[in-house]
């Protein structure tokens, strides 16, 4: 389980990156063909949890048509996001990302107008569940030797 919440806190990471980084540019933000993109420190260990929260929601549902399994991914996203947005805010005084200024934002912690994102993400995640299950027992013996 250790190996997988690496594998989801680094592939969270990069799809931010990614996501921060085009969004940048398609929405004129970025100017030039830098294409920067950024994330926080404080995303590796939320992203992490996926290996429990996804990865049971994914066992769950499994067996739904495709559209309510979105559905229920987003709406999951939306509730990981606003209650790691809430915690930080407790913790530290202040949420990394500040959805106050979009259009559709929820106390500035979710944006709503994200639901078609998040419903695809969770049913892009779902092969990466499956490839994870699979390789992981080769990769943590792979890594005991």
């Amino acid at each position: 389980m250790i190996l997988r919440f690496i594998i989801y806190g680094a592939l969270g990471w990069c799809g931010e990156i990614v996501w921060t980084a085009t969004k940048g540019k398609l929405s004129g933000q970025q100017r030039d063909w830098k294409l920067r993109g950024t994330t926080y420190l404080w995303m590796f260990p939320i992203y992490g949890l996926l290996v429990l929260l996804y990865e049971s929601a994914h066992d769950a549902v499994r067996a739904w048509p495709w559209p309510f399994r979105g559905i229920t991914y987003m709406v999951g996203f939306w509730a990981a996001e606003y209650l790691a947005g809430w915690a930080l805010k407790l913790l530290i005084g202040v949420c990394p990302w500040d959805y106050s200024r979009a259009r559709w934002h929820v106390r500035g912690l979710i944006r709503l107008d994200y639901g078609p994102v998040w419903f695809l993400a969770g049913l892009g995640l779902e092969p990466v569940h499956e490839l994870l299950v699979r390789l992981t027992p080769a990769i943590q013996q792979a890594l005991t030797r």
